[in-house]
């Protein structure tokens, strides 16, 4: 039966002890949605799953950061960091290492499996142009997706790239939905760790899972970086 898809945020006040666990009883998937370049959540990461793999509830680790059909599963608890990112084709131009390492490989030496769960790069011009991802949300529900999008850049994506841009997030939507619904396993919890967005229960990936997978969807707290993110986005856009 799945849970209440409330999105709970943690505080996470500087110098505070790493927040406890949630209670994930009957939960099969906890969502955690970050934000990439947040400093405190890789920790709290490693915490979380490090502890549901010490109760012996952790069913697996799934990514956004790898393509679906990588996975350690073929992997020994002792396997080395190195082989753990071949098994997972791990592209650390795009997600760095020492980032995601740390809740990796607690799941690695724990001997949970860890799962790539985005959709692989050559799959995703098609998605782009595949209407069916348009009827996958209700609505409102696309639209609100849509406008994500449009915030998402700023506001300075331009407007036919929109439902393109879209169809690939509601793609990689359905393909972690999918690689957590293969994972469920009775009396155990599928832990994601995704970008936020994908984690909101009324346009993300709990929008895709089966009615009869429990998910918990958290939102790690934002943090400050002091970057100007749209002022990036408005360079990158800039003909040079």
């Amino acid at each position: 039966m799945r849970l209440p898809l409330a999105v709970a945020l943690l505080s996470l006040a500087a110098g505070c002890a790493t927040p406890a666990l949630p209670d994930l009883s009957g939960v099969d998937a906890l969502l955690l949605g970050e934000q990439h370049d947040a400093g405190d959540h890789p920790q709290l990461q490693q915490r979380w799953v490090a502890t549901l793999a010490q109760r012996g509830t952790l069913a697996a680790l799934a990514l956004e950061m790898a393509e679906r059909g990588t996975s350690t599963a073929g992997l020994g608890a002792g396997a080395s960091e190195s082989e753990v990112r071949t098994a997972l084709r791990w592209n650390t131009e795009a997600w760095p290492w020492e980032r995601y390492g740390l809740p990796v490989m607690a799941a690695v030496r724990a001997g949970v499996p860890v799962l790539g769960a985005n959709v692989p790069r050559d799959e995703m011009h098609q998605a782009m142009q595949d209407g069916k991802f348009d009827q996958l949300l209700p609505g409102p529900a696309l639209k609100a997706q849509q406008q994500a999008i449009r915030r998402g850049h700023c506001d300075l994506l331009p407007e036919q790239q929109v439902r393109p841009m879209t169809r690939a997030q509601i793609a990689r939507d359905v393909a972690m939905a999918q690689t957590i619904a293969s994972q469920v396993a009775p009396g155990k919890t599928v832990v994601l760790i995704a970008g936020a967005g994908h984690v909101q229960p009324d346009i993300g990936v709990p929008q895709h899972l089966p009615a009869t997978v429990s998910v918990r969807p958290v939102v790690l707290p934002s943090e400050a970086t002091g970057k100007d993110y749209c002022d990036e986005f408005r360079n990158r856009q800039t003909p040079r």
